[in-house]
């Protein structure tokens, strides 16, 4: 174990500046996970609108969003859904519901905590785009029940109140990305 309040010595220096050096997909991959999938973001008439690049990170998945022709000034709840299918005809109601891989509630202001699927809201740019980073420390890429790959992106109307079941309230889908 090391010992803060004493200087390392060339064994630990050689742990620590190995282990410094590996990126997040080495150990991404390491703890099984993939190291990047790709989805992209349809509107409701079928157009292409934007991109999310998911990345296994030793702390979950950061999924990372680039979207436009979104509506101004606005937020948005945004959550992971258990099927990768985006029907735009069907209201994206082809991609059911959240990802929950335990018997919890939707919402962070619930008791018990949250589903797997549930992300903070996402606030779109007077300019129509949406550019964020969000972690999904619950997720992985390429685990069982827990995995991302096969699942959709879900960008909703309205926010999220983080609290009524079963969506949180969140509206109508308006964007969804199948993950690859």
């Amino acid at each position: 174990m090391i010992n803060p309040l004493k200087p390392l010595n060339p064994t630990q220096l050689l742990i620590l500046a190995t282990g410094m050096s590996l990126g997040l997909a080495d150990v991404a991959q390491a703890q099984g996970q993939d190291a990047d999938a790709q989805a992209t973001f349809i509107n409701t008439e079928g157009t292409e609108i934007g991109t999310a690049t998911l990345s296994g990170t030793p702390a979950g998945v950061l999924i990372e969003l680039d979207l436009a022709e979104l509506p101004p000034g606005t937020w948005h709840g945004f959550h992971i859904h258990e099927t990768g299918e985006c029907d735009a005809e069907g209201g994206f109601q082809s991609a059911d519901g959240h990802l929950t891989i335990s018997s919890t509630n939707h919402g962070f202001f619930t008791d018990g905590g949250h589903h797997a699927g549930d992300m903070p809201n996402q606030y779109v740019a007077s300019d129509g785009t949406l550019k964020a980073q969000v972690l999904n420390h619950q997720a992985v890429l390429g685990g069982e029940q827990d995995n991302l790959s096969g699942r959709a992106l879900m960008l909703h109307s309205g926010p999220d109140d983080y609290n009524s079941q079963p969506s949180g309230g969140a509206g109508d889908r308006i964007a969804c990305a199948a993950i690859e």
